[in-house]
């Protein structure tokens, strides 16, 4: 596995480390392939009662895809592939039967939030930022599963305000909107309280909270059912505006959207 993504199970708990801090811990795609494997892997695993995940030191729990694996796409079809991955990805992530904890210090964006979205509890510390700026950034859109996790966990109007305004949520905000089930002061407090909330609720009687998992997953699911949005995603990721906004991005200078 790359040392840009680590795990190690301690306690019966799993624990990943988005481990870029370099780069905000910005997700490559070999680090969602690897969330989903080790998600996977602690699914049946009767020594694994809770999973863990956190970002490399305190300025982002992860602050969305790698913008330079954006430079090779070459029309919608692209986008259209990258969604349905991520899509899969944080399927797997859903569907592990266990517990799984988002530990969030500093920025957690875009493809970060997408991660924390499909998480069973989340906790913030002071520092916390919330929210999917590609409005702003890169001029792409979410998928209708994407957007559906969001609006089940935080509502349709803040899911709207958060993808039409493009700005990023306080910790406050996000507490109080359902995103964060609690917020600490300090990334150390953090560390102490997902511990003990991990080693709680593995303790709990595993068939219920696999049960339930799965009929809150079933309820999210069927918000989208019999629903396609190839055609809007084709359309997007295939535009000027994106190509404009990723190159943008790339060079830091501000993008010029034309609407195409």
């Amino acid at each position: 596995m790359s040392d840009d993504l680590l795990h190690e199970n301690r306690n019966g708990i799993a624990h990943v480390t988005f481990n870029r801090a370099q780069a905000r811990n910005a997700l490559t795609f070999e680090m969602y392939e690897g969330l989903a494997r080790i998600s996977g892997e602690i699914a049946d695993d009767p020594a694994i009662g809770a999973l863990v995940i956190r970002g490399a030191g305190d300025k982002a729990f992860a602050s969305g895809s790698d913008i330079a694996q954006f430079l090779d796409f070459k029309g919608g079809d692209d986008g259209i592939a990258y969604e349905e991955r991520l899509d899969r990805i944080l399927s797997t992530l859903e569907r592990c039967p266990k517990p799984v904890i988002a530990a969030i210090s500093g920025a957690c964006t875009g493809g970060g939030a997408a991660i924390a979205a499909v998480c069973d509890l989340r906790i913030g510390t002071a520092s916390t930022r919330v929210g999917v700026p590609v409005a702003r950034t890169l001029g792409n859109c979410l998928s209708l599963p994407s957007l559906a996790r969001f609006a089940s966990l935080i509502g349709m109007a803040r899911t709207s305000e958060m993808m039409l305004t493009a700005r990023l949520f306080s910790a406050d905000e996000a507490l109080a909107m359902g995103f964060l089930n609690e917020v600490v002061d300090t990334t150390e407090s953090l560390d102490a309280r997902v511990d003990e909330l991990a080693q709680m609720v593995a303790k709990l009687a595993p068939m219920t909270l696999r049960t339930t998992k799965e009929q809150l997953r079933r309820m999210r699911s069927s918000m989208i059912a019999n629903l396609n949005d190839d055609d809007l995603i084709s359309a997007c990721y295939g535009s000027r505006d994106f190509s404009e906004g990723v190159g943008a991005f790339v060079a830091r200078r501000q993008p010029q959207w034309s609407g195409k």
